[in-house]
């Protein structure tokens, strides 16, 4: 008793038949003398907290407030709650027009077509997937929904576009016209500090070869690369922080006392595209710098992307690897969306 449990997104990837479940324990718990912290999106978590915090009113620099505390009934009629209206009904997701009825009975695209032996619990399954649709793969934990899309679908798809042998638990795959795979998980980006969202995205790309065109940089693309360039800085070798050697503890990482985290030497700062340095964009939100890229048709397009993805708030020099799993799967998502994508299937997890 007496125990303060803090649960972080416990319903994520749940089905609605399991949530039930995840809030009978959260109730056995209070029941006992303890109390529970719960971070949630779901309506039905929600609806059944006793006191609801939210936090708004957007995300990153318009985030960080509290614009609503108090029961749910009271967000409901408060003006403030971004939640309120669609807990009281008066708001819902909508489909936009033309949504409805899309698919391949309507364009003759026709289907995937996989059969399986069985594996692990799951029996011997023959399974239609639509192109030209989106088709949701549902069912209670545990009953195979990864087992089918994940050690299933999705390998022997690549097998087969690659010409290799099939998994051995499955019998035979129709790729359909199918070329491509592209899986867009929740995974961390990687562990490497030096990978940004400017990077990963490819908007740094076409900012060094705009700064290498101007007439002070005199230098080329290469040198505008905090990872290997000429003006990267000298004393986080393009990092923007320091680690520390703290004897018999781990090691510390600081930011860098010299660049401040911004990776560049002072020899950046002075080069300046439309009164802006590299540096100066590389803090500047996603929202924020697509007005400095004006002119930048490619890295316009890449911001206007992640922006519509809902990722207007990131910094465009924030590391990769200090992002959310909801982050990154968007950021991933992101970095495909300004390729061709005929003959693609998109996977989602």
């Amino acid at each position: 008793t007496g125990v303060l449990y803090v649960l972080d997104e416990p319903t994520i990837g749940l089905h609605p038949s399991n949530v039930d479940g995840v809030l009978a324990i959260i109730r056995e718990l209070l029941a006992d003398g303890n109390s529970a912290v719960v971070v949630d999106h779901d309506t039905r978590v929600l609806a059944a907290a006793d006191h609801l915090i939210e936090i708004g009113p957007g995300a990153g620099a318009d985030g960080g407030r509290v614009i609503f505390q108090g029961s749910i009934n009271e967000a409901s009629h408060a003006p403030a709650s971004r939640i309120g209206p669609y807990m009281a009904g008066v708001r819902r997701v909508e489909r936009g027009a033309g949504e409805s009825d899309r698919g391949a009975d309507h364009d003759g695209r026709g289907a995937l077509h996989l059969e399986t032996n069985q594996i692990h619990t799951v029996r011997p399954l023959s399974v239609d997937i639509p192109l030209g649709s989106l088709t949701a793969v549902t069912g209670v934990s545990g009953s195979g929904k990864t087992t089918l899309v994940l050690e299933s679908l999705v390998p022997a798809l690549r097998a087969r576009l690659a010409g290799e042998p099939l998994p051995a638990h499955v019998r035979d795959v129709d790729a359909a016209g199918i070329s491509r795979v592209n899986l867009i998980d929740a995974t961390p980006i990687g562990v490497n500090v030096r990978s940004t969202v400017a990077t990963y995205s490819g908007v740094l790309d076409e900012l060094r070869r705009a700064f290498a065109r101007t007439e002070a940089a005199g230098l080329k693309p290469a040198a505008f690369s905090y990872n290997t360039g000429s003006l990267r800085c000298p004393t986080c070798d393009g990092t923007g922080q320091i680690t520390l050697d703290v004897q018999f503890l781990p090691d510390v990482d600081i930011e860098c006392t010299d660049c401040r985290g911004s990776r560049y030497g002072a020899q950046a700062s002075q080069i300046r595209r439309d009164g802006l340095s590299l540096p100066d964009i590389m803090a500047m939100s996603v929202d924020e710098a697509r007005v400095a890229v004006r002119g930048l048709k490619k890295a316009g397009a890449i911001l206007e992307t992640l922006a519509g993805l809902g990722l207007g708030y990131l910094t465009l020099g924030e590391a990769t690897p200090a992002l959310s799993g909801g982050e990154a799967q968007r950021l991933k998502l992101a970095s495909e969306m300004g390729r061709r994508q005929d003959g693609a299937l998109f996977v989602f997890d």
